[in-house]
């Protein structure tokens, strides 16, 4: 077992937080701001978890409790509602990057889902999760580059498409630029000269990153003619890869599996998904790094249900830290939740042994707080066990919320 694995497996390390912290002091500054912030002022980013922090709990006491977290999504059973979300080319934090937290993912009975922008080739990443995987969809590169992706994805035998309609451009990461994120991703060694000093107090990162080869481009994204992009030309040209419903329709000729559409913050979103044969949409303001200022997720969320009414399932994306954030989730309508920075700060902190340990520390409040608040199980959540605040800051109980659809 290696330092950072003894790290992650201490019993001091309770909370996605202590995660966060050993990431914190492994990683380069440069590396972590690009796991850690948002756009622009990161009010979204900020809202997305004090939404969770001002739902309460109605507990039931003196009740028998199992504990129950299996739940099926999408037609899979999972140990627990918890799937790990796709985050941009996690190499970088990690040489495991996509592969280790696929691993983990399929370990702890749960989906993992791979970003176009991967660091891993999506065959290696199928093939070391035991779980389902899904492959998230950009359209950089241009259509026949995305063609040719998805049918390496099916062929490899991911089980469900998720495309990502909330990224028409780049969002203003402000702390990514003060920082050098920008530099050391796609800057020349002159611009980078400024930030080696914070690599070089990092030298178990910096061993491993340049043993991995610095920045390998992105395997997953192959124009005709010119091979895989690097990691630069792919930022630059996501901002013309811009999403349109009409795109959609062709993604259903290519793709015959099922779709889900990830970044809708609206009711009228959600239902232009559905109509476009979207199985689940996905609650998502991109984890407050793109367009700053749109509501946490969690307080779109019970519009979208509403829109959807048990048309498509509904998952929420955006400010999970604790198992409790999972349940006051579900009981206002979502079927499950993605994980991103959570399960990142333990890449960070161990590899795939940060992962695994960032699903347990999650399971293990997950069943707790089901004991506590005297509920026997995940499929038994809905709104009565949850207080919602309005605007004037007083908490609604169930009897003024609708009932969340089934």
């Amino acid at each position: 077992m290696t330092r950072a694995s003894r790290a992650v497996a201490s019993p001091r390390v309770v909370s996605i937080e202590d995660l966060r912290a050993l990431a914190r002091r492994r990683l380069p500054k440069v590396v972590f701001d690009y796991v850690d912030g948002g756009a622009d002022g990161e009010v979204t980013l900020a809202e997305n978890r004090r939404a969770f922090d001002a739902v309460t709990f109605r507990p039931r006491y003196a009740v028998e409790v199992r504990g129950d977290l299996r739940t099926r999504v999408l037609g899979g059973d999972l140990a627990l509602p918890v799937v790990l979300a796709p985050v941009g080319y996690s190499r970088l934090v990690h040489p495991g990057g996509e592969v280790a937290a696929a691993r983990a993912a399929g370990a702890a009975g749960t989906t993992y889902i791979l970003s176009t922008v991967s660091g891993h080739r999506l065959e290696d990443v199928k093939a070391a999760s035991s779980g389902p995987v899904w492959y998230q969809l950009y359209l950089v590169g241009g259509r026949e580059a995305a063609e040719a992706a998805l049918e390496r994805a099916r062929t490899a035998g991911f089980s469900m498409l998720v495309v990502t309609v909330d990224t028409p451009v780049v969002g203003m990461r402000e702390r990514e630029i003060h920082g050098g994120t920008k530099q050391l991703l796609g800057g020349g060694i002159t611009a980078k000269l400024p930030f080696l000093p914070q690599l070089f107090a990092r030298p178990a990162w910096l061993a491993a990153f340049l043993r991995d080869g610095a920045l390998p481009r992105l395997p997953n994204i192959v124009r005709p003619g010119t091979g895989p992009m690097t990691l630069a030309e792919a930022r630059t040209e996501l901002s013309r890869a811009v999403f349109t419903w009409r795109d959609l329709q062709w993604i259903r000729g290519v793709w015959r599996g099922p779709i889900v559409v990830k970044g809708v913050l609206t009711g009228d979103d959600a239902r232009r998904a559905i109509d476009e044969g979207a199985v689940a949409v996905i609650v998502s303001n991109h984890g407050g790094r793109q367009l700053d200022g749109v509501p946490a997720s969690l307080h779109a969320l019970p519009e979208v249900a509403a829109a959807v009414n048990g048309q498509a399932e509904v998952l929420l994306d955006g400010g999970i830290r604790r198992g409790s954030d999972i349940v006051k989730a579900v009981c206002l309508g979502a079927r499950a939740v993605l994980i991103g920075r959570s399960y990142v700060y333990g890449l960070g902190a161990a590899g795939e042994a940060g992962v695994a340990r960032a699903i347990e520390v999650l399971r293990a409040d997950l069943e707790r707080t089901l004991t506590l608040l005297g509920c026997p199980s995940i499929s038994a959540l809905d709104r009565s066990f949850v207080n919602v605040p309005r605007a004037d800051g007083a908490q609604v109980g169930p009897a003024l919320v609708p009932a969340r659809p089934r």
